[in-house]
């Protein structure tokens, strides 16, 4: 990936600050095929019950059988998540990427562009870089042509469900 732009005086790099060590807010997102966007903000890194309390979430909001394709985060493969995911087969169907192939995801896609416009921010504030990241979100959610690209540039059709 490039390294983003700033608006530093030639020659003068910017320092930021870290607001803390470890990455602040962790994001889930739902894309559909029709480039509807849901997403799930989280201060903290993701864990099975964040996982699994985000299922239960977006199948409420969508209110079908979900497709959902992974990565190989660890709290989506606990035991807790897969018994979960097994004690309700008729609601999800889990699909992994392949290891390394974020460029198979369209969900990777719109983080990239979220984390794109926010590479000059500067919050002040975990709670200020939530607030920043749902916003951009938000805006994205505003453009399902976009999301729709992002399918097409994965090459994936999603047809049904089993």
């Amino acid at each position: 990936m490039r390294p983003g732009t700033t608006w530093a005086r030639r020659g003068l790099t910017p320092v930021l600050r870290r607001v803390s060590q470890r990455r602040a807010v962790s994001s889930v997102v739902v894309v559909t095929p029709d480039g509807r966007l849901y997403a799930r903000h989280f201060r903290a890194s993701l864990s099975s019950d964040a996982v699994i309390s985000t299922l239960r979430y977006f199948h409420r909001r969508i209110g079908t059988p979900l497709l959902v394709v992974w990565d190989w985060l660890n709290a989506r493969r606990s035991q807790a998540t897969s018994a979960f995911v097994a004690s309700h087969a008729q609601d999800y169907a889990v699909a992994y990427l392949p290891a390394y192939a974020p460029e198979l995801n369209p969900e990777e896609q719109c983080n990239a562009l979220v984390k794109r416009a926010l590479e000059n921010a500067l919050p002040q504030s975990v709670a200020d870089l939530h607030r920043l990241a749902r916003r951009e979100f938000v805006r994205l959610q505003s453009q399902p042509e976009m999301i729709t690209s992002f399918f097409h540039h994965a090459v994936l059709s999603v047809t049904g469900l089993p």
